[in-house]
């Protein structure tokens, strides 16, 4: 049986390609923002368990809405640089 002829060209390898790195640097809104939120929603739980009057009628949706404002600080740090 004759043998198979083997691939004399080399094989082909793009170009290398100059990838120019860009600094990106947060705004200084983010890390605000993300404190005011974590601030917020940790002072919103304390004045509910502490009793204070204006949380009185929500009830446990105090719990919630306290825990809204540190997830919204937590998406709002996902975009700091």
């Amino acid at each position: 049986m004759p043998k198979s002829k083997t691939r004399e060209k080399a094989v082909f390898t793009p170009p290398e390609q100059k990838v120019q790195k860009i600094k990106v640097e947060s705004s200084t809104w983010i890390p605000r923002f993300m404190v005011a939120f974590f601030v917020i929603g940790l002072a919103w739980m304390v004045a509910y368990y502490l009793g204070l009057n204006w949380t009185a009628s929500l009830g446990a949706w105090n719990v919630v809405i306290g825990f809204a404002f540190i997830a919204g600080g937590f998406v709002i740090s996902t975009r700091w640089r």
